[in-house]
């Protein structure tokens, strides 16, 4: 019995049970959505400037596949193959202690050919992208922090090499919430467990509605990818939908007792978003429903690419129906990441057999809907690799100080080289592009500047990119 009828709302049921435990659960969950309290926190937002891009594709290649194998190519390597030569960088100093120490230049195993109108050099081991290669932008100047894959894949993902920061997908989800209100504004496309796991998809100090939604996991087949907790096999429609009424009256009965509570309120917008989900979600990540032409286009149902080009087409699908930061992870959860052949060059052919057509194949159908225009597709890993070759003289080591990694769409110049590493492709020399500048960038691209795209914590202003970046204009 309560003391003259008064009655108590379920938070204070809940703080004053025995129990404690769903008090502090509670109260947890309103405190940290606390920031996102609006009807709609995924409403769509709009951006600080006119957008070239309404949205962003990431297709991460995680491990670090070798530039000077794929994108850019120099004779120099060929020529000198098995020659010594003098490098300075971390990894020659971690690995031997000494600066300058002399290592063996290593060619590439794959021949290079020119593609397309522009006559863009690619090896061989990527030739189906190399026949898009006038949609890209390629930037041979990047380089970035971190000479370890968990380091640098958290740069890469964060704008901080060991600091808990939002990832990218979350800052661009809270500056500019969805396109679409049924689906979350960001979703990753089976991510790895592994070099900072969940945290290239979290949302840190960010509100936790603005974190990556996952399908499916690495190293798990993607026709098994699904949204977890996306259905209640116990349930039909109907009385799933009996249930969700039940709990939005009761939510709604309580805002009423706590009228300016707008703590509650962002709880139940997030209740509202998991509905609309269910109802949805299902139907954009149902490939069934795509005819055979494109999924052959994808190579679908053929053993070296049907996973990956699964993936891939779920990203199309999800670009088109209107989730603003899509990230597809070419991965496994293991200790080493797929593209990291410190003895085993060759075993990059295998990898690439395995995502070539499937990226081609986006290129081609976001190209032929009319997406690419205000899609930006973005392909890389955390690094690249050495020119020099490491172990048993048939592996490449990691190389954050030179590598490329390509744009297409969504405003960026079609067809352009920009900036350059030395002739051996070990450092970034010509147009140097930072990690931190391609953040700033694909930031401006959307109509976000990235000095202002900030969210106050701890008693400081945060933004991705730190307080450094620069907008490549160059490449617009």
């Amino acid at each position: 019995m309560f003391d003259n009828q008064v009655l108590m709302s379920r938070r204070t049921a809940l703080r004053n049970s025995a129990c404690g435990f769903g008090g502090l659960a509670l109260s947890s969950l309103l405190h940290q959505s606390s920031a996102a309290a609006t009807k709609n926190p995924l409403a769509a937002q709009k951006p600080h400037f006119a957008p070239r891009a309404k949205r962003v594709i990431f297709v991460f290649m995680q491990g670090g596949p070798s530039h000077v194998d794929s994108f850019d190519y120099k004779p120099i390597l060929e020529k000198r193959h098995g020659e010594k030569h003098s490098f300075d960088d971390a990894r020659t100093v971690a690995n031997t202690g000494k600066r300058g120490t002399a290592q063996t230049l290593m060619k590439s195993p794959w021949k290079f050919r020119q593609y397309g109108e522009t006559g863009k050099h690619v090896s061989d081991l990527f030739p189906q992208m190399g026949a898009h290669v006038d949609k890209m932008c390629l930037l041979h100047s990047m380089h970035t922090e971190g000479v370890a894959h968990g380091p640098a894949t958290l740069f890469l993902h964060c704008g901080s090499t060991n600091f808990i920061r939002p990832s990218m997908g979350s800052w661009i989800n809270y500056g500019l919430g969805s396109e679409n209100e049924n689906l979350p504004g960001f979703v990753s496309i089976c991510p790895s467990a592994g070099n900072g796991g969940a945290r290239n998809y979290g949302s840190s100090f960010l509100p936790p509605i603005f974190s990556g939604t996952t399908v499916g996991t690495a190293g798990k087949s993607s026709k098994d990818a699904k949204i977890r907790d996306l259905s209640n096999a116990k349930f039909d429609k109907e009385q799933r939908r009996k249930q969700f009424d039940l709990l939005q009256a009761m939510n709604q009965q309580q805002l009423k007792q706590n009228a300016a509570d707008a703590e509650l309120e962002s709880v139940i917008s997030s209740f509202e978003l998991a509905w609309r989900m269910q109802n949805n979600a299902p139907d954009v990540l149902d490939l069934s429903k795509e005819s055979k032409t494109t999924k052959a286009m994808y190579g679908i149902d053929e053993k070296e690419t049907d996973d990956f080009g699964r993936q891939c087409l779920m990203a199309r699908r999800l670009a088109e129906a209107g989730v603003r930061f899509i990230q597809v992870t070419y991965g496994d959860n293991s200790a080493n990441p797929a593209w990291d052949q410190h003895s085993n060059l060759p075993k990059h052919a295998d990898h690439a057999k395995k995502v070539d057509k499937p990226i081609a194949g986006l290129l081609q159908d976001l190209a032929q809907r009319g997406l690419l225009e205000d899609t930006l597709v973005w392909w890389g890993g955390e690094f690249g690799r050495t020119p020099y070759s490491q172990a048993n003289g048939t592996g490449r080591d990691h190389n954050p100080s030179g590598f490329t990694t390509w744009l297409a769409g969504g405003g960026v110049k079609a067809g352009l080289s920009f900036g350059s590493t030395d002739e051996f492709g070990h450092k970034a020399v010509e147009n140097k592009v930072h990690m931190h500048d391609l953040h700033a960038t694909i930031l401006h691209l959307l109509g976000m500047d990235h000095e202002r795209l900030t969210y106050r914590y701890s008693g400081r202003d945060f933004r991705l990119t730190d307080v450094h970046g620069r907008v490549v204009k160059e490449i617009m």
